[in-house]
This record gives C-alpha cells, sequence and structure tokens, in this order.
C-alpha cells in the first residue's frame, strides 16, 4: 500500500516560507538590529571609500542600515520578497536612499564579475543549500582588491557540543541547514578563492521566549527545545549557559576574507 504525500517546496522555498511571514519581526528584533559586529563594521566602512557594497542574504536588512551611512551605494539582496519590502519600507523611513533592493538567491548572484568592493553576510550562510557555490558566488563579484566578511553563529569544534547546537536550530526553524565551525569556514573559503585575513569571536545571549515568538516555532518543537536542554550533560549546559527558562548562549564570528 503506497501513501501520498503533498508536494512539498524546494530548500529555497522552505526557507523563504518561513521567513517571509515574520519579515516585520525581524527588522524590529533588537538581537539583529545591534551587536559589537555592526559595530565593528561600520567603524571598518567609516572613511574607507567604499562605493558599493552587497549586503548578501538581507534579512531585516541591519547590515545595509549599518553601512549605507558610510558608502556609496547598498544593494540589499534576498530570497524573500516580502523580507525585501520590509527592508526598503524601513530604508525610506530612515531616510536611507543609497539602498536598493534586489531578490534571489546566493547560489546564483545576477551581478556581474567583479561589481562590488565589499561584499557582507550577516547571519544567513546556515540557512543556504550550498555553502560552497555561495562562497564562490561572493568571490566571483567581488572585487580583486575587494573584502568579503561573513558574520554568523558558528559551531563548537566538538562533536558533542556540535551535535547539540545544530539540534536546537533545527527545531526551531525547520530550514536551518547548519552552523559552521571556524575551521570549516576558513576551508570552504579557501576552495572558493577566499583567504581568511582575521576573524572576531563573540558569543551572543539569546533570550528563549523572544527567541523562539521570533520564528513562530511551534509549540511541540519549542518544547522539543526545552527537553533537549533540561536533559542536558553538563559539560553541555555549562558552554551554552543554559539559564532555568531556557536562554542560552552561543558562538557567533566576524571571518574577514580577501580575494586569494
Amino acid at each position: 500500500m503506497s501513501m501520498s504525500h503533498p508536494a512539498r517546496p524546494g530548500h529555497e522555498g522552505h526557507v523563504s516560507a518561513q521567513f517571509s511571514p515574520q519579515a516585520q519581526a525581524y527588522v524590529a528584533s533588537e538581537v539583529h538590529a545591534k551587536g559589537a559586529d555592526l559595530a565593528a563594521l561600520a567603524a571598518r566602512l567609516a572613511g574607507a571609500g567604499v562605493g558599493r557594497l552587497l549586503d548578501l542574504g538581507c534579512g531585516g536588512g541591519h547590515v545595509s542600515f549599518t553601512a549605507a551611512p558610510h558608502v556609496g551605494a547598498v544593494v540589499a539582496y534576498d530570497l524573500s520578497a516580502e523580507m525585501l519590502a520590509a527592508v526598503a519600507g524601513e530604508a525610506a523611513a530612515r531616510g536611507l536612499a543609497n539602498i536598493e533592493t534586489v531578490r534571489g538567491v546566493a547560489e546564483e548572484l545576477p551581478f556581474p564579475d567583479a561589481s562590488f568592493d565589499v561584499v557582507v553576510s550577516r547571519y544567513s550562510a546556515h540557512h543556504w543549500r550550498d555553502l560552497g557555490a555561495g562562497l564562490r558566488q561572493a568571490r566571483r563579484v567581488v572585487k580583486p582588491a575587494g573584502t568579503v566578511i561573513f558574520m554568523d553563529v558558528v559551531a563548537p569544534p566538538t562533536p558533542l557540543l556540535d551535535t547539540f547546537v545544530q539540534s536546537i536550530e533545527l527545531l526551531r526553524d525547520t530550514s536551518h541547514v547548519r552552523d559552521y565551525s571556524v575551521a570549516q569556514w576558513t576551508a570552504a573559503a579557501e576552495v572558493a578563492g577566499l583567504v581568511l585575513k582575521g576573524v572576531e569571536t563573540r558569543r551572543l545571549k539569546l533570550e528563549f521566549a523572544s527567541w523562539i515568538a521570533r520564528m513562530k516555532t511551534p509549540p511541540v518543537l519549542a518544547a522539543a527545545i526545552r527537553a533537549l536542554e533540561e536533559s542536558a550533560s553538563g559539560p553541555v549546559r555549562d558552554y551554552f549557559e543554559i539559564e532555568p527558562d531556557g536562554t542560552f548562549t552561543l558562538d557567533t564570528a566576524s571571518l574577514v576574507f580577501a580575494p586569494a
């Protein structure tokens, strides 16, 4: 006896379906709107004479909003039309007239070779179907003397801790693919023709209730995350600083690359 199942969207469609209804929530999210990584980006761009910057997988647009006062033009690029509309609306409200929005996927950028001075991607690559393809595209569209910056959650280097973080990420958002370790980032970038020039690691505390609400995680999956947290071993609980209400802390990194 065979069973029929409803058709499911491809991966990019699934990511868009997950994030599009939450577009305004991500524009307003303090976790995404603030951070030492954005402050460091602003400091890097200020007075540097950057012409064009690509915000790759722009989400709520916070890289674009941070960069716009310091560069000639920003292209905010994302696969969600709703997210891009929210970014365009917020840019207009802030008077940032140099932000353009373009829709598409990271693995197939619709831009000419060497068309950006700087490419930045923040909290996006862990959703990409093919990290290597996205990295190759970033390498292709950046100028030979340009800079590529990735800012993302990074996985711990040990399997015990890696398994836990991937599990809670997937339960919270079923479009999650993988948080990569710094070593994995470096190796994949090297294959794509990018050389690591610097890395800054940080810790990011995530308040459980707002983390779940932002993605509208179904209660059954939120409960599964709490069950994993409560049953975790001592080393896991200590590393992620799991609190009684489920709040926890992750590793993040800003990785700066140059074309090889």
